[in-house]
């Protein structure tokens, strides 16, 4: 398949990989130009405008921050409905608001085009690893079509959860879980160092019983080495907690919890964490306890 891929970030460049892995033909964009040499060495081609890109795919991967940048690739001037042609299928794997996928699936299906919201969870690492579970909304004709040939090349799941907006929902569903957990983790950890016990003995010990998790393995390892090196950075993290509460309110669910987590989120961004993977949670406690989880 000709497959057209807009942004690539730290989760956008290893899923591109990954499907000229399996043999499909790229062409690829992004406002980062040495993003794009990268993948053009993999055996990509460029293209200078989203607009070229839609011209030139039958499917179109974007995978950018938020829903302004969404909105701007997709609807906006030199964007991809300005040069897609009917039947062509996009394929949005960003993490936006719900609302504002079925604001652009409304576009594009006045221009016939078939979209699907299809964000993924499992960060950098299972995004080169090809692992990623993905969780999608739109058409269920549109996701089996696309199921085995184009998402699991990218990923290890790809499951559909409902019309357009629900795999974003999804999503913001995961997010809170994550922010959640590792909240968790930082707060437990910090409890067994105030006390006198060490830290990564009490991950030992509780990883393998009802309390571990995928969440814990992957970022409770991290804290312990005070290895903060972004897979998910914090501000995106915000961006997602921020959907999931401005969701929260247009539904009528409440977030107690979720809004904590926020409030932790910030206070690290106003610290100049920002730019840190989320699981730099542990300097919140940290801040607030005076010790270090670490050794």
């Amino acid at each position: 398949m000709k497959i057209g891929f807009i942004g690539l970030g730290i989760m956008g460049k290893p899923m591109a990989k990954n499907l000229l892995k399996a043999g499909h033909e790229l062409v690829v964009y992004d406002i980062a130009a040495d993003n794009v040499q990268d993948v053009v060495a993999a055996g990509a081609k460029a293209a200078l405008s989203c607009k070229e890109i839609a011209e030139q795919s039958e499917i179109i991967i974007t995978m950018v921050p938020n829903s302004p940048q969404v909105k701007e690739v997709v609807m906006g001037a030199g964007g991809i409905l300005e040069g897609a042609k009917e039947g062509t299928i996009l394929v949005d794997m960003s993490s936006i608001a719900p609302l504002a996928s079925q604001e652009i699936a409304k576009a594009c299906e006045e221009k016939g085009v078939k979209m699907i919201d299809a964000p993924v969870s499992g960060g950098e690492p299972k995004a080169i690893e090809g692992t990623l579970s993905i969780m999608v909304g739109g058409d269920q004709g549109v996701f089996e079509a696309l199921k085995e040939e184009v998402l699991l090349k990218m990923g290890a799941s790809a499951v559909h959860c409902g019309d357009i907006g629900a795999g974003n929902t999804t999503k913001l569903a995961n997010q809170i879980v994550v922010a959640l957990n590792i909240a968790a983790v930082s707060e437990a950890f910090m409890l067994a160092k105030k006390a006198g016990v060490n830290p990564e003995l009490v991950y030992h010990a509780i990883r393998g019983g009802l309390a571990g998790s995928t969440v814990m393995d992957a970022k409770g390892p991290m804290m312990l080495n005070n290895n903060f090196k972004p897979g998910f950075k914090i501000d995106l993290h915000i961006k997602d907690i921020n959907n999931a509460l401005d969701t929260g309110h247009e539904v009528g669910s409440p977030l107690p919890l979720t809004a904590m987590v926020m409030e932790m989120l910030q206070t690290l961004r106003a610290d100049g964490n920002g730019q840190d993977d989320h699981s730099a949670l542990a300097k919140y406690y940290e801040k607030v306890a005076g010790i270090k989880i670490h050794k």
